[in-house]
């Protein structure tokens, strides 16, 4: 689960995609707004425990401190199967299930009662797609500097949209970029995939964990317009929005059904 950190995260999340040219641009509304309620959640086909996190926004200006909300009623529902869980507050703002796994082509359906206000979302988990295997190149950025980076290799299955992200942890470290794929310009081929990093380099010897996760359409429209509020695209429009949200009710944030392939190996 990605953590509490809503503000500042919007900073650090690099976007790679076959299609950025097609998506509408959207901006991070960065003003004095009044605190939104954060809900962030997952669950996968690995067995649970899972968490849904939940807090407050804080001003632009303030510190990046943000208030949980505690006493929330918090269920996930499995609505192929008709299974419920609720979670309880395993931490301040903090809602932990017990220990189920998520099945994939199931719709996970979760509902927050919070504050005497209602939020819900929903996400179908796609099938797994194999993680084939993770190779490194050496590629120049746009300082003219050459870095080493991973890549991902896997078959996509032809027929039918899917929708990938990965995930790095770089000798034991989160690496805060985020990368999305859509496989529309790629359907059906194998595809080879560099994972560019800004900031943090690979170097030999280090151990890098990947993960893989084949997620449903609207967790990829989250993520995609999280790279259009950092700016990246070098557009600002006049009236920012908050990024796109599969959550009801005023919440921002997520809530993902998603499967979950990972490598942990060394960096050659």
């Amino acid at each position: 689960m990605i953590s509490g950190r809503y503000t500042t995260y919007l900073f650090s999340l690099l976007l790679l995609s076959g299609s950025s040219a097609c998506k509408r641009t959207v901006q991070v509304r960065l003003d004095d707004a009044p605190p939104q309620v954060v809900i962030e959640g997952e669950i996968t086909n690995q067995p649970g425990p899972y968490q849904v996190k939940i807090t407050r926004t804080v001003s632009f200006s303030d510190p990046n401190t943000f208030p949980p909300v505690t006493g929330a009623t918090v269920e996930i529902m499995d609505s192929t199967n008709g299974n419920s869980y609720v979670l309880s507050e395993s931490s301040p703002g903090v809602y932990t299930s017990n220990d189920f796994a998520g099945i994939p082509a199931h719709t996970y359906r979760l509902r927050v009662q919070a504050d005497g206000l209602q939020y819900a979302a929903s996400s179908t988990m796609p099938a797994t797609v194999p993680l084939d295997s993770v190779s490194f190149a050496v590629n120049t950025n746009f300082n003219g500097k050459k870095e080493l980076n991973a890549v991902v290799n896997f078959q996509d299955p032809p027929g039918k949209v899917n929708y990938y992200q990965f995930i790095e942890h770089l000798n034991g470290r989160l690496i805060p970029n985020i990368f999305v794929f859509e496989d529309r310009l790629s359907d059906g081929r194998h595809i080879e995939q560099p994972l560019f990093n800004d900031s943090s380099y690979l170097q030999k010897g280090d151990t890098l964990q990947l993960r893989m996760y084949c997620i449903d359409k609207n967790i990829y429209n989250y993520f995609f317009s999280l790279l259009q509020v950092t700016a990246n695209n070098g557009f600002q429009p006049a009236s920012p929005d908050n990024p796109v949200t599969n959550i009801t009710g005023g919440a921002v944030g997520y809530f993902s059904a998603h499967t979950v392939n990972k490598e942990k190996l060394l960096v050659y």
